[in-house]
């Protein structure tokens, strides 16, 4: 049997708006940093207001890359609740990177969401991260 190579499909977009970093110095983990996720969209496909009260709970390493690890919830218009996890390496000076993403739901027309293996290609700017999500098939 063949392996096949796995294509993308555009899930949705999202953007986080950002507070101001708040350094936490070094741990037993590396030097760790908290970003306040202030609240956000999330558009094209599932569509959500990102919720004030997250955060990207970032370990800064030697080399200046940093380990992502962002949890945020959103809720929809109709008032299902979502939880997101994004997780990945941001390195380089440059704003673009990519993350794996999670989502936890008990919105029945959502649940599909928890069985996807999903990807995003992100943007940092100023204040806000944007990301395009992709579920790999």
């Amino acid at each position: 049997m063949t392996i096949p190579d796995p294509a993308l499909e555009h899930v949705f977009d999202v953007v986080v708006e950002l507070g101001e970093p708040e350094l936490h110095g070094a741990t037993r983990a590396g030097t760790r940093r908290g970003v306040p996720i202030l609240g956000g969209r999330i558009s094209g496909g599932v569509d959500a207001e990102v919720l004030h009260g997250g955060a990207d709970w970032q370990v800064i390493r030697a080399d200046g890359a940093l380990d992502l690890d962002a949890r945020y919830s959103a809720r929809t218009a109709d008032g299902d609740l979502l939880l997101l996890r994004a997780r990945g390496v941001r390195a380089g000076m440059e704003g673009p990177f990519h993350t794996a993403l999670e989502v936890e739901t008990s919105s029945p027309e959502l649940c599909w969401l928890q069985d996807c293996v999903l990807i995003a290609s992100a943007v940092r700017d100023t204040n806000t991260v944007r990301y395009r999500a992709f579920r790999i098939r």
